[in-house]
């Protein structure tokens, strides 16, 4: 699956300006959104190809926002990645389970972020 279209969710306006400058300059068509609500339904109106997931968040957390999108059959398909300043063993193990297709921890390198995202397009 050919990853064109990717949903930011992190309440930092920082991350996510961050997050866009990386992505729009590397050509994707990017969306946002500032917590685990509006990403569930941003995905369901959008319809990205890929998700970047933070997990501390107000509301819904970015676990309970992954497991929603990839348990719902409408949504299951869109892969989610973890993007998190949680860099425990246990909160990788924990992101999985809830159906990320990866995790990656803060500071991001958009390099790395690059390369995950393309790694990800080929696999689907």
């Amino acid at each position: 699956m050919q990853i064109k279209k990717i949903l930011i969710v992190d309440d930092s306006s920082t991350a996510r300006h961050f997050l866009l400058d990386i992505l729009v300059k590397a050509g994707y068509e990017v969306i946002s959104a500032e917590s685990g609500d509006e990403a569930i339904l941003k995905v369901k109106a959008e319809m990205p190809d890929l998700v970047l997931m933070d997990i501390i968040m107000p509301g819904i957390n970015g676990y309970q926002a992954t497991r929603t999108i990839t348990k719902d059959e409408a949504t299951k398909h869109i892969p989610v990645l973890i993007v998190t300043s949680k860099d425990m063993e246990t909160d990788r193990i924990w992101g999985m389970r809830q159906g990320a297709a990866a995790f990656l921890s803060k500071p991001i390198d958009a390099e790395v972020l690059l390369a995950k995202i393309s790694e990800l397009s080929t696999a689907g």
